[in-house]
This record gives C-alpha cells, structure tokens and sequence, in this order.
C-alpha cells in the first residue's frame, strides 16, 4: 500500500481470542475459546502458544483493569518457568515472560493473579501440526490470484452486517462501503482459478478491520488476532487453507508490520505511550524510502520516514521498543502455526523500523524456512527496490535485509511505459532485468501488471487488446512468480483517479448479478482474454521450462524485444514481442545461440507454426511465445 492516491482508510488484520476483550473502547469482545478459563475482561497475547517451537521464549501480554497492581505466578508445569514480570505505564497491563523448554508437553499452564486484582488464567500450550503438506511455500512455478474478499465473492450473506462492528452496514452502490464479499465466496470460486491457471491466492488482509470508514481495505488492523467476522472466523479461516491445500491451491496472507488502525485495542488503552511514534502534532510519513540510505540524508528525513504516520487512522507502531517488536513477531508465528499459511506478501514494507526487519525475518525463516515472503517495495530503481531484498549491497546503517523477494514494481512500470504509448520504449524492460545482479536471486521476486493500488492495467495501455496479451504473454514468462489482479483476465478496467473504481465488484459474485463470469464464458474480448490467461498459465504449468529454466534476453532492436527460457534438458521457449504499430521482419539469425539445432516452433496460444526461424515477420503490437522444435 503505497501512500493512497485516494482515499483509502481502512482497518483490519487476523486474530481469534481466548478471552473477552479488554477493557476501554476496544471493539466488540471475542468469543472465548473452549479451552481458556479466565476471569471476565482478562485478555493474554497470543492467545495460545505451541511447545516445540525452536525459539523457547514467550512473551506474554496480559490485559485487565487494574492488573498491573498484581504478581502472577506459575503453577509447576515440567518444563515451563516463569522468568520475568514486568508492569507498564498503563495500569491495565503485565508482561509475563516464560521460558518452554523442548521437554514441555502439551496442556494447561495455571496462571495466577494476586495483588490489587486477583484472577487465575488457564493458558493453553498445543502440540505443534507436523502435516509436511502444510506451510509450502511459492516457487517460480506457482501463479498468484490476488483479490479483494470484500469485492470478490459474497458466500455467506449471514456475515454481511455484524453486530456491534462500526460500520453496520453493506452497500454495494458505493465504492468506499463494505459491499459483503468473504471467504466463503473465495471458496466457492476454487475451480475458478484453477481454470484459469492460478496455484495460489492472495487475498488483501483478512484481519479484523473494525474501523468507521472504508474498512473493506484491510489495511488499518484493530485486533492482531482475529479475522474480520464479515469475511468469516478465525476457525473457518483455517478450515479455509485445509481446503484450498486439498484443492492445490496455495494461501498467501497480507500483512502489515508498520502500522495498525486508530481503533485498535491496543492504541485505544496504550500499554505505554512510546508503543506508537508520536510527534507534538499529527505528522505524515515523507514516503520517501530513499532517506534510509542516503550518505548524504538528514536525520529528521529519515525520521519522518520510518516514524511519521502512513495516515490519520493508522497509527505508526514503534518496534524498536523491544515488547512491540516481540508482541509483532509472536503473531506472525502465531498465524503460520494456527493455519497453514504458505506465504507472506508484507505491506509497506520498507517503511518499518531497519533492525526490527531483520528480526522480523530471521525469526519468521527459522521457524518457517518454507514460508514465502515477499514484501511491497514501491521504489523508483532498481537499486533501492533491490536494497529491500536479500542482495549482494553491503549493510547500510546497520540494516542487510533478509528478505527472500519483493514485489516488482520494477518490472511492473517497465511494462507500463512501454506499453501505453505508441512505439513505447522497451529499454526499461530490459534494464529492470538486467538489475537483477544485485539480488541474491531475483527469481523470488513477485511480478505483477498492477493492484488494489493503482490504474488497471487495461486502461493504462489504452484498452489495446494486443498490447494486453504482450502484457500478459511478459507477466507470464519471465523470471519471478507472476501476480495477477483479479479481474485482469476479463478485462476489467478503471483508474485509481479520481473515484476508485479499480475495486469494483467481480461480476458474478453476488446473487444476482447481471453478469456472471464464474458461471458464463464473457463474449467478446473479456471471453479471448481469460482464454489467452489459462492458455498461457496452464501451459507454463504443463512447461516448467517457463518457470525454472534459465533466461537470456537480447537487448531490444527497433521495436521488438526476445528473450528465451531454456533448459540443460533442451528444451527452449523463445518470446519475441513487436511493440510498434508497424509489422517488423527480424533477423531470427541472431539469436542463433538460442535457436541453434531448432528448426522451427510452435506459437502456443494459437498453434501456429513457425517454420522459419531465421526470417521472422512479427505483426503490429504482437507477442509470441514460441516452443522451438527440432
């Protein structure tokens, strides 16, 4: 989420709890679990742990009135010790530290309150899911669906309004409302995406999002623990990935690390002050990530940075106050653990603090060595979007990401501007791979056309249908794991200026619906659009040579850009994009490192063969994805 080029104010995360929610304007209580035994009003963070997890510490935060004015004990538990206590500004508050051991069995943990408030707290400990099935992570070879829940699909029409949530209400003729979508809707539609081609869906965050205005967003969380109740709760969220898994289908959750909304529970009763930034008046970020690594940068700009908030209701979490970045971490694992999740797309990435990154990261990828994760890096270079992910760049200011991948705005802007204007210009395409030298290993990273974020794709390239599929046929075949938006494949369009309709409804979601794109192939257009999507995804899944074959590319000449994905196997797929509005006739003979022992090829959306590669005749605003043959 990049600074909103309109207004997009929102809230929501995940989060179930054991016990009723804290004291103060915290939102509704949750339903406690069938397990946790807890005196009304007492609240413990995460709401329960598992033993066997390599890290053996655990923070607790404890939230009830007047709990701060208490000593918490610990009834013997083998393998479980109390280490620490420690009260906050807040009264309502205590951190209880404990240490579980690898010996530490599953069961109950009597906690005990005594002092100013006198309580007992039965906290669960779990066994740990061993299914090797879960947690798989992403390859090149997967292809993300990313969708809003809210705008996709409306399953359950029972969730649509929930009592006691701040907004009490659905209406689908406004765009900033909540319009009723869910995860039942998302799971009714899994055939969908498997025709089409997709292996993984990503929906925008499913964390409760209890906020006043435009909440269907999900990006101003108000209860770490919980899933929004209008999309469905925690234990359907779990039951969710069980089923997308049996189905093939991976599950990407969205999360945001830097901020939190202004009606979370815990801005709304502070454990301390300094648990958020504050400034003597209200004070944006600057959106500029390039103050972190300037040489020549000011120390107020790069405060502003990382401290200033991302807006007026989403409130900027100080994790460089170790109990914050604790409490963070902790969720995350707690999420993995709960559900089976396979990967993480992180949301403003960059704008955390450095050195709670790289604990963030370290602590996630030995826990979860195959989660995916892959953060959103909106930057203007190569350099710097590479700055935030694993790279060859030396520390800076302390700061070496361990980040496996980033979303690839780089690759994304590239294929803009050479698509929307006439003639556009190919050599940003090329540079953007050429940067690929200073990751790691760029092929983590995710590569998409647009998102919830930005103009759709179709309408910023002027809703030319053959620049669509260049589009479509670049996202599908280079490096990377390939991201679309959903609606993309039937041409759904609209700019994110000036009334954000790059949100609309998918057609089909809701009962009754004009037009239904899940059950009815669109005419025209849309229709060859999605059949040229599942024809090229459900070949590069037939053709792992499109997904973790090398890559060489040659630098683009007049007009027209190829590359190739090749194997030691022998197998070799050649991509040759015309982006004028003229025929081109190239010289196939200098690709002849590629082409060599090839004697012709098969384009494969449509099947035709190219008998000569040698003399090559590409049409006006054409992209071909040719299999050669011996």
């Amino acid at each position: 989420m990049k600074f909103p080029q309109f207004l997009l104010v929102a809230t929501g995360l995940l989060m179930p709890l054991l016990s009723p929610a804290a004291t103060g304007a915290a939102g509704p209580a949750a339903t406690p679990s069938a397990t946790a035994k807890a005196a009304p009003g007492v609240r413990i963070d995460p709401t329960y742990w598992w033993v066997g997890m390599k890290n053996p510490k655990l923070q607790l935060l404890v939230n009830a009135p007047g709990i701060a004015g208490s000593t918490a004990t610990l009834a013997t538990y083998p393998g479980v010790t109390l280490d620490s206590q420690q009260k906050l500004e807040s009264p309502n508050y205590l951190v209880v530290n404990l240490t579980i051991s690898p010996d530490a069995k599953p069961g109950q943990l009597k906690l005990s309150f005594k002092g100013s408030k006198s309580l007992t707290y039965t906290y669960e400990l779990r066994a740990r899911n061993t299914d090797p099935q879960r947690t798989q992570g992403l390859t090149q070879a997967d292809f993300i669906y990313m969708l809003m829940p809210d705008r996709f699909a409306n399953g359950d029409p029972k969730n649509d309004v929930v009592k006691g949530t701040r907004v009490n209400h659905i209406a689908r003729d406004s765009m900033y409302a909540r319009h009723g979508g869910d995860l039942k809707g998302i799971q009714n539609h899994f055939d969908y995406f498997k025709k089409l081609g997709a292996t993984a869906i990503w929906p925008t965050p499913i964390i409760e999002n209890d906020m006043p205005k435009a909440s269907y967003h999900g990006y101003a969380v108000t209860d770490c623990y919980k899933i929004d109740p209008r999309y469905g709760t925690n234990a359907e969220y779990q039951q969710f990935v069980k089923a997308a898994h049996a189905d093939g289908l991976k599950v990407v959750q969205d999360i945001v690390l830097n901020h939190w909304g202004s009606y979370h529970h815990l801005f709304l009763d502070k454990p301390a002050a300094d648990w958020f930034h504050a400034f003597p008046k209200f004070t944006r970020s600057n959106y500029n990530a390039f103050a972190l690594n300037d040489p020549y940068g000011s120390k107020r700009d790069y405060t502003l940075f990382n401290d200033g908030w991302f807006d007026t209701t989403m409130p900027d979490v100080n994790q460089g106050n170790p109990l914050v970045a604790t409490y963070v971490i902790q969720n995350f694992l707690w999420w993995v653990e709960s559900t089976g999740i396979d990967g993480y797309r992180i949301d403003t990435y960059p704008y955390s603090e450095p050195n709670f990154l790289m604990a963030w990261g370290k602590a996630i990828g030995e826990e979860y060595p195959k989660l995916a994760q892959f953060g959103e890096a909106w930057e203007g270079t190569e350099a710097e979007q590479a700055f935030f992910a694993q790279n060859i760049l030396p520390p800076v200011n302390g700061f070496k990401s361990n980040l496996p991948g980033v979303l690839d705005f780089q690759i994304c802007f590239a294929i803009s501007d050479a698509l929307k204007t006439e003639n556009g210009d190919l050599s940003k395409l090329y540079h953007a791979l050429q940067g690929d030298w200073l990751y790691v290993d760029a092929t983590r990273n995710v590569t998409f056309l647009d998102n919830h974020d930005m103009s759709r794709f179709y309408s910023v390239i002027g809703e030319d249908f053959g620049k669509f599929k260049t589009g479509i046929a670049w996202l599908l075949t280079l490096r990377g794991t390939p991201q679309l938006y959903y609606g993309t494949e039937v041409l759904m369009k609209n700019f994110s200026n000036p009334d954000g309709k790059v949100r609309e409804d998918f057609p089909g979601g809701w009962a009754g619906d004009k037009t239904n794109y899940f059950t009815t192939r669109p005419s025209g257009q849309a229709g060859e659009a999605f059949d040229y999507v599942s024809k090229l995804a459900n070949y590069r899944k037939a053709h792992p040579v499109l997904s973790s074959g090398k890559l060489m590319q040659f630098i683009p000449q007049d007009g027209v850009y190829t590359y190739f994905r090749y194997n030691d196997a022998g197998e070799c797929v050649m991509i040759i994009a015309n982006n004028t509005k003229d025929e081109k006739k190239v010289d196939g003979t200098r690709f002849a490192e590629r082409t060599d022992g090839f004697s012709s090829g098969m384009e494969v959306a449509s099947g035709a063969t190219i008998s000569d590669l040698k003399n090559l005749t590409v049409p006006a605003h054409t992209a071909w994805v040719v299999e050669l043959r011996k």
